[in-house]
């Protein structure tokens, strides 16, 4: 596996940002309420992703370490701006679905971590294919989600209805929408649903003695993680 291929497969499988390593969640389970709604913002999130990683990675070697972060935000907000505006003008309906949670890309810790972790440690090519697999990562995950919340809480799928609903008036049998899962609490239902299903399926094949790649996300505590910047931070209690 070469290096791009691998970074895409990193994305959407070994640290899938939404079912391995928990990241992005205010838009997960916000926007969420349907399938169209997760493809657009999980779009949304990678296209900003890529570029920033792009732009990132070519300017490593320029941007101080004192005002590394900053320079991070400003690169990412100006994608984001972009995006924003564009969604804007020719998706207006998509606009106003998403709402407030376009502009707050800018601070989801998928793309601030990417770029900090590696966009600006690595080459150009290798950081646009990470931005690629964290973003359809993300993108998957967002749109599983909808997917499943608008099937069962209304009977559509991707605004289409598959099943045909119950009219009381009528007496016409049918499917009888849970509108719990369009609403917060499906989110969150979902949500663990599918994350369990995964950790079944690589439980299952670790039993088979097949090989389960495990995530390099945050297992521990910031203060003593060195995969965001190389640094450990300290935590008071090292020994002189």
């Amino acid at each position: 596996m070469n290096g791009c291929t691998e970074r895409v497969y990193n994305g959407l499988i070994k640290e899938n940002p939404t079912f391995v390593l928990m990241l992005g969640m205010c838009p997960t389970l916000a926007v969420t309420t349907s399938a169209i709604n997760g493809v657009g913002m999980g779009l949304s999130t990678t296209v900003v992703l890529v570029l920033s990683n792009m732009l990132i990675s070519m300017l490593r070697k320029i941007i101080p370490d004192s005002v590394r972060m900053p320079a991070f935000i400003v690169v990412v907000a100006s994608f984001v701006t972009i995006v924003q505006f564009l969604l804007e003008g020719f998706v207006p309906s998509l606009y106003a679905s998403l709402g407030l949670y376009i502009p707050l890309i800018v601070v989801n810790c998928i793309i601030l971590g990417r770029a900090e972790s590696y966009a600006s440690k690595n080459p150009v090519v290798l950081s646009i294919f990470d931005g690629i697999g964290m973003g359809l990562g993300f993108t998957v995950g967002l749109t599983a989600i909808g997917l499943v919340r608008e099937l069962i809480g209304s009977g559509k799928a991707f605004n289409y209805q598959l099943l045909p609903l119950a009219d009381v008036s009528t007496g016409q049998a049918g499917y009888v929408p849970i509108t719990i899962f369009i609403l917060a609490p499906g989110a969150f239902l979902v949500l663990a649903g599918l994350t369990a299903l995964q950790n079944k399926v690589k439980i299952n094949a670790a039993k088979k003695g097949k090989k389960v790649t495990e995530a390099a996300g945050c297992g521990e505590g910031c203060a003593s993680c060195a995969g965001c910047s190389g640094k450990v931070f300290p935590t008071g209690n090292e020994k002189e």
